[in-house]
Order: C-alpha cells, then sequence, then structure tokens
C-alpha cells in the first residue's frame, strides 16, 4: 500500500461567520438523497489495495458515519450537477466521506492508536458472501490499474475532477480541509492520469450494484469444529439428495446457488427457453433478434442448456466473464430465448438472447472446465444490426451465425475495394470461417463480412466483440449500408482506422468525406472523411478527422475525440486541421470545415484567417495552432484535436 501525504484530522472547528452551520438533519437528508454518489466516491478514494469486498463495505461504512453529531460549519464547496449546488449539507457529508476514505489508506503505525477507518468496518457486514461491483470492460479495468498506482490525495484529486466535476481551486480546498498537506503534489499527480473522467460513472465503480460470491468455502469448513462440520456435511448432503436436479454437477462451471426464488428458477429450466419457429420471421412485423428461429445441432441437449442458463445466472471463479461497454452481466430475469446451441470448431457453443442482451457460453467439447460467458448489449437493433452474431474465433478466422433472413454470405477486403468479395458457404446459418481483421503487426487487409438479404447488401466488420459494427457512408442523418462501388472507394483509406475502435461496444461506424480540399503547389485535390463510431449504450462515440492526399493508400488521422456531437446526426458539423508538405519542400496549416462554415480562423503557431470552409497557409514543421470556425448561421465551432 502507498503511503499518503494526509495530515492528521484537525480538531473540528465553529466555523467563520460566513460558512453556514449544518444541522443532522440536513447532513442526512443530503447523504439519504445522494447516498449512491458518496459510496462510488468513497470506493474509488480508497486504496484499491484493500480488495474490492472490503473496499465496498468500507466505503458504505464510512459514508453512513459521515452525519455530524451535532450542528456544525463547514465551508461551501459546490457541486457541479443539479440538486447539489451549493448545498452546504451535502458539502459537509462529502467532506467527511474523502477525509475518512483518505485516511482509511494511511499505513498503521506502531506508536499510535489506529483510526477507525483504517480498521475492517464493523458495520455493514455480510457473512459468508463476498460483494463486488459488476465487472466492466477493458477501459474501466485500465483506469481502475492507473488510479491503484497513485497515491490517496492524487487518487481523491482525480475523483473530485471526474465525478464531482469541481474545478481545481474547489479541488484544492477540499482537500486541504481533508487534511492533504501537500495538495500541489496530489493536483501534479492526478495531472499525470488519462483524463477519462466519463469511465468513473460506469458499473465497475458502483459499489450500491453488487454481485455476489461464496467465501473460501473450504476455509470456513476448516475453522467449523470437527462436530458441526459433519452435522452441516450430513444436512447438506441430505438436502442435496432429496433435491432432484440440483447441486453442483448438473451445472458445471456454475457458482453454487444462493436462493430458490421461483422466478429465479424458472428462467434457469431447459425447457422453458423459448424456442421461435424457423418461419415467424417472414410474417413478423419485426426483423430483428427477437425472429430468430433455434439453430444449431445440440438444441435438445437439456444438460448443456441447463449448464448454459446456470453459469449465465452465477459464474463461478473459473468462467472468464467480458461485456461490452454499458452492458449489465447479471442473470436473466426470466426465461430467455435460445438462438444458437451446437458444436463450433472445438466447443460447445450456447447463444440467447432476452431482449436487452445477446449471451454467449462456451465451453470446451471434452468437459466444462475453461467456461467462457460473453455479454453484449443489442436493444433496439434493427434488421441492419441483427443480421449476423461471432459464434467463435480461432486461429486468426471468424465464424458468424446470421439472420433467417440473409442469403447469401461473402468474405471482402475493404482495403481493396476492386476486388471481388469472395462466397461463403451457408450451411444452417452458419458461415465457413473468414479471416478476421488484423490484430497486430501491419494493416495490409481488412476482411469485413458482406451480407445479402432481400432489402440489400451491407459490410459488417469485427471489432472484437459479439455483434458485428454496421459499415455506412455518408452525411449523419441520411447514411446508407456501405454495399456500392462508390462506398467501398470511399471506405479503403480508412479502413485500418477500425482497429483504434476495437472492444468499444460499437453499434456501427459511418464513412463521411465532408470536405474536398485543393492542395497548395499544385498538389492535385485532398479529400477529408470523418468516421464516427456510434455505441449501443448511446455515450462513448469515437470520432476520427482523418486527411487523404492523392495516390495515396491509407488516410491519415488529423484529430479525434470522444463523447463529441461532431459528426453525428445531432450536429453534422466537424473542423480540423493538419501539417502538410508540399512535393516542394514547403509546409502548410491546411484546415476545412464541414458544408455550411462561413469562415475559418487560426491561432498560435500560425495566424490565419479564410473565408469558406478551406484554409492553406505557410506554417513550419512542428508548428501547433489552434482552430475556430463560424457557420453560416452565426454559430462557433472549434477544431477537433
Amino acid at each position: 500500500m502507498q503511503s499518503q501525504d494526509v495530515a492528521p484530522r484537525p480538531a473540528p472547528a465553529s466555523g467563520s461567520a460566513s460558512d453556514p452551520v449544518v444541522d443532522v438533519e440536513q447532513a442526512e437528508a443530503a447523504l439519504v438523497e445522494h447516498y449512491p454518489r458518496l459510496v462510488r466516491l468513497a470506493y474509488l478514494v480508497l486504496p484499491p489495495g484493500l480488495g474490492r469486498n472490503r473496499r465496498v463495505l468500507t466505503a458504505h461504512a464510512l459514508t453512513q458515519r459521515a452525519l455530524p453529531r451535532g450542528r456544525t460549519a463547514t465551508p461551501v464547496i459546490p457541486a457541479q450537477s443539479d440538486g447539489r449546488e451549493g448545498d452546504p449539507g451535502y458539502a459537509f457529508v462529502r467532506l467527511q466521506v474523502v477525509r475518512t476514505a483518505l485516511e482509511a489508506g494511511l499505513p498503521l503505525r506502531r506508536k499510535a492508536w489506529p483510526k477507525r477507518s483504517q480498521l475492517p468496518p464493523l458495520l455493514p457486514q455480510v457473512w459468508g458472501l463476498r460483494l463486488f461491483p459488476r465487472s466492466g470492460g477493458a477501459d474501466e479495468l485500465a483506469l481502475d490499474q492507473r488510479l491503484s498506482a497513485l497515491t490517496g490525495p492524487a487518487r481523491a484529486a482525480y475523483v473530485l475532477r471526474g465525478l464531482e466535476k469541481l474545478p481545481d481551486s474547489d479541488v484544492r480546498g477540499l482537500l486541504t480541509a481533508a487534511g492533504v498537506t501537500d495538495v500541489d503534489a496530489a493536483l501534479d499527480e492526478a495531472d499525470s492520469a488519462q483524463a477519462e473522467y466519463a469511465l468513473l460513472d460506469s458499473p465497475e465503480f458502483d459499489p450500491c450494484s453488487l454481485q455476489a460470491r461464496p467465501t473460501d468455502l473450504m476455509r470456513r469448513r476448516q475453522h467449523m469444529k470437527a462436530a458441526l462440520a459433519a452435522a452441516a456435511a450430513v444436512a447438506v448432503c441430505g438436502a442435496l439428495l432429496g433435491m432432484p436436479g440440483d447441486g453442483w454437477g448438473p451445472d458445471g462451471a456454475a457458482a453454487p446457488p444462493y436462493a430458490q426464488n421461483p422466478s429465479a428458477r424458472a428462467a434457469l429450466d431447459p425447457a422453458l427457453l423459448l424456442k421461435v419457429p424457423a418461419a415467424a420471421w417472414e410474417s413478423s412485423a419485426r426483423t430483428d433478434f427477437s425472429v430468430w428461429p433455434a439453430r444449431g445441432d445440440l438444441t435438445g441437449d437439456s444438460a448443456l442448456l441447463r449448464r448454459a442458463l446456470a453459469v449465465w445466472a452465477r459464474p463461478g471463479e473459473t468462467v472468464q466473464v467480458s461485456a461490452t461497454p454499458g452492458t449489465p452481466s447479471g442473470g436473466p430475469s426470466g426465461p430467455p430465448q435460445l438462438l444458437y446451441a451446437g458444436t463450433v470448431d472445438n466447443a460447445r457453443v450456447v447463444i440467447l438472447y432476452d431482449g436487452l442482451r445477446i449471451v454467449r457460453y462456451a465451453e470446451p467439447r471434452d468437459n466444462t472446465k475453461g467456461a467462457a460467458l460473453d455479454f453484449a448489449r443489442v436493444d433496439g437493433a434493427g434488421r441492419a444490426e441483427a443480421s449476423a452474431v461471432v459464434l467463435g474465433r480461432a486461429d486468426g478466422n471468424v465464424r458468424y451465425l446470421t439472420a433467417p433472413w440473409v442469403t447469401k454470405a461473402a468474405d471482402r477486403d475493404l482495403l481493396k475495394p476492386g476486388s471481388d468479395a469472395t462466397d461463403l458457404t451457408l450451411t444452417g446459418g452458419t458461415t465457413a470461417p473468414m479471416a478476421g481483421p488484423a490484430q497486430s503487426g501491419p494493416c495490409t487487409s481488412w476482411n469485413v463480412l458482406q451480407l445479402t438479404d432481400a432489402s440489400g447488401t451491407r459490410l459488417l466488420t469485427d471489432l472484437g466483440e459479439l455483434v458485428p459494427a454496421r459499415l455506412t457512408t455518408g452525411r449523419p442523418g441520411s447514411v446508407k449500408d456501405a454495399s456500392g462501388a462508390g462506398a467501398l472507394r470511399a471506405w479503403a483509406p480508412f479502413a485500418c482506422s477500425l482497429g483504434a475502435m476495437r472492444s468499444a461496444g460499437v453499434r456501427s461506424v459511418n464513412a463521411w468525406a465532408y470536405a474536398a480540399q485543393p492542395l497548395p503547389d499544385a498538389s492535385g485535390t485532398a479529400s477529408w472523411v470523418c468516421t464516427r463510431a456510434e455505441t449501443w449504450q448511446g455515450g462513448g462515440e469515437r470520432v476520427l478527422a482523418q486527411f487523404h492526399t492523392p495516390g495515396g493508400k491509407y488516410g491519415a488521422v488529423a484529430a479525434k475525440a470522444e463523447n463529441v456531437p461532431a459528426c453525428g446526426a445531432k450536429d453534422p458539423q466537424v473542423l480540423a486541421g493538419v501539417l502538410w508538405k508540399s512535393g516542394a519542400g514547403t509546409w502548410y496549416l491546411l484546415a476545412a470545415g464541414s458544408r455550411g462554415t462561413s469562415s475559418i480562423n487560426a491561432s498560435g503557431g500560425v495566424r490565419a484567417t479564410a473565408n469558406g470552409n478551406l484554409l492553406a497557409a505557410k506554417a513550419k514543421q512542428g508548428t501547433q495552432a489552434e482552430l475556430k470556425g463560424t457557420l453560416e448561421d452565426g454559430r462557433a465551432v472549434s477544431g477537433l484535436r
């Protein structure tokens, strides 16, 4: 555990005349109203070395102990969101939570009594279970690792900036009030961590939405007296023998059952799985996953289906679980729909759908060890997005299960728009294996799945998740599937940039050629293209502004951004710039805005102004400039960075 620069708690002050007075009732009202946020704040500030179970319990304990013993004064450091603005009650309990969370990370000293926050909490306690938040994606895991490398004060500064949205002046005041002696060092250290504040609101860091797992059952049993252990073993064995179909064996890699709720048991009964008739999609008004029939050679294997449902409800410690960002990983609320159960390469695979998520369970053919469980959010999927699901990946190849309305499947290299697609055999809706996009090394090809049905042809690309992303082209708000020769040529220079969008829960990616710019020194005409990835969760959109010169094989990323409306249907405006060297050896700042841009202004290393949506000005190598644009309706637009 890292040492932290936190001073001992100061004695309670009576407060200045300007400080508001907070009584117990006011603090309690703020604590109850904002309890989930305060517990999340404590959880994020507590040292990760405590372990996820103890962090959860300690976060709840510290928050519940944040009430004052009587009337007290506190400096108001307002929160930057509605409902907490200037609330002295919330300011007080937040300060108490931060102070005690920092104290909990202090090392124990031999010559001093430990503080209450440094000891395991007396309350709350849950015996026999380990509690921890739901697992997030790769981005949340990476952020948690970065936060664990920070000291407590730096971690608190990062969280107060990102979760509470406090300016540095307020962060400085709150940390000083919490007893941090070197606030400047804490702020500087927090600056070293990448600012991914939106991830702080993810389920990965929500100690109020928890999963439960048993503690070490063997150790607990060893600590019991011999007589009690024998009696418990007899009782458990008798109960298991008296309940047909229960027990650990039939459930494979699932954890032990925790409850016998009738609704939960019904959701885990393979006999109650919903199986849609093969021709239901032909007469249904819906064209999504809800009308997919059950396919595969193991749809009648009740034992396999039971294991899949049991592992979904309570995955054991050996199960590898993954979920796309924004996808809950809890068990089904009722009997789900069976889409597939069959043998794929060297695995038995089950694919289920519950109206919100696609769930893929896979286990080796010869045993149930090494099972994997994958979740993908698919709510609101239409005909295009519900066209295919990944069945399995092996040796760099991908095999898909296609929608029942798909009549033809093919493999196409997006980098070679002039080449023909290679037909893929469809057997019961399952494609033959095709090479997936390059995972590492130079990008020399980008293979995509081309599907044809009665409504047309579309392209889907594997971005490392259960559901491939749909590729489109056109101006935001009027996009169409990337299927024609023009669309293929438009995507070819930018196909390799799709690698930056892996594992982000991407629903679709659109490529929009928003400007064409004549290059200085008679070097031809360059194109500006914006690629925007929309996600299933409705947040975390990724935007790349790319620049492509005549004759170049690849586009160059000029700017990128996340969680911005630019280049999207809500605000189809974009402005970006790039330093470019002409064939004559002269460096230029080139910038382009989308249609409707009336002027562009460059400041900083290059000062220039241009009317219209294009700017070209001489520059020096390595120069940095800031771009501002004005739209025809008078609105201002900033350049993407």
